[in-house]
Parts: C-alpha cells; sequence; structure tokens
C-alpha cells in the first residue's frame, strides 16, 4: 500500500500520512514529482510525452508528463523525481541535472472507472535537457504504453485546443519555457 505525507499548500508534510485511495477519495493534499524532458533538435524544442496505460487509476489513456509520481511517505521530491525517471523509463539521472522550474498546486475533482476521484497535489515541476532515440529506453509497461518526441510549440497546440487524449496542465508546459534558454 502506497503511503504519502499530508502537506500543507506549500507542500510542507504535516506530520501525517494518509493512504493512496483514501487520498485521491477524499482530496487530501499529498506531494508530486513532474519531471519534463527536453532535447534541441533542428533548432527547435521537443519535449517527450508518455501515454498512460488503459489501466491506470487516473487518465488512462492520456498523453502526460515525460516522468512524474507521487512522493511517498518520508521522501522529498529530488529523490522520488529520480527514482520515477529509473523505474518508469530506465533513466540514471543526477541530481544536479534536474532544473527545478517552480511549484504549483493542482486539484482535479472527477470520476475514474466509476469511482470518484479527487486528487489534491502540490507538484515539484522539473525539466531535464536528455536527447535520446525512443527505442533507447526501457519503459515500464505497467505504467506507460508508448512515449513520443512532439514539437514544443504543437504539444502546447494540442493541449490548449484537446486535439489529443492528455491530462498535460498548460501552466506547467509555460513553467518550462523560461527555462529553455539555460542551456
Amino acid at each position: 500500500m502506497e503511503t504519502f505525507d499530508v502537506v500543507d499548500d506549500n507542500g510542507n508534510p504535516t506530520g501525517k500520512t494518509v493512504d493512496r485511495k483514501t487520498a485521491h477519495r477524499e482530496g487530501i493534499p499529498h506531494r508530486t514529482a513532474h519531471v519534463w524532458i527536453v532535447r534541441k533538435r533542428n533548432a527547435r524544442i521537443e519535449i517527450l510525452l508518455q501515454k498512460r496505460c488503459m489501466w491506470k487509476d487516473s487518465f488512462p489513456g492520456c498523453y502526460d508528463i515525460s516522468s512524474a509520481g507521487h512522493i511517498p511517505a518520508g521522501v522529498d521530491y529530488i529523490p522520488s523525481a529520480l527514482r520515477e525517471l529509473k523505474e518508469e523509463l530506465g533513466l540514471t539521472v543526477n541530481p544536479e541535472e534536474l532544473v527545478e522550474c517552480g511549484q504549483k498546486k493542482l486539484v482535479i475533482r472527477t470520476q475514474f472507472h466509476g469511482e470518484p476521484f479527487v486528487d489534491y497535489q502540490i507538484s515539484r515541476i522539473f525539466l531535464l535537457w536528455r536527447d535520446f532515440e525512443e527505442s533507447e529506453i526501457t519503459l515500464q509497461k505497467e505504467e506507460i504504453d508508448s512515449i513520443m518526441w512532439m514539437d514544443f510549440e504543437a504539444c502546447k497546440q494540442a493541449v490548449e485546443k484537446n486535439t489529443i487524449p492528455n491530462c498535460i496542465d498548460m501552466e506547467e508546459l509555460q513553467m518550462l519555457e523560461g527555462h529553455f534558454y539555460d542551456i
């Protein structure tokens, strides 16, 4: 059973913990780490999107963040981000490679598989510059159906116009843009 730290609005643990199912049923605030992988090809920025498996408890079959996950109780953002990159994509990353882009609060109220779902996340957003081919990645098949590189501007348009099934937050894409010239 996954257990999360219950956090305040700033993402600070309160000393209480909650299991994943209860957190999502009752909308209890918890932390997530989001890592967006980008590369520069032909003078354009491309972003790596993952397609969530159909049996995920939320947003099945939707394109999503390159790598993301809930933070287990007692763990901090960066170690969790590094673990998710390794588990989901088989990538070994040094902590200093992660560019912190900010933190955001997100509350989603919906229903999946006939059950109410209330996700109250305090998310730390990271950018990772990494150029590789899709075939070089080892996907965690329990979580991810596939991955694809997409032109960043085309991705923003697809999210804005909802032309691809996605659970991507436009605010996060905007948070990344300010760091594209840091390379």
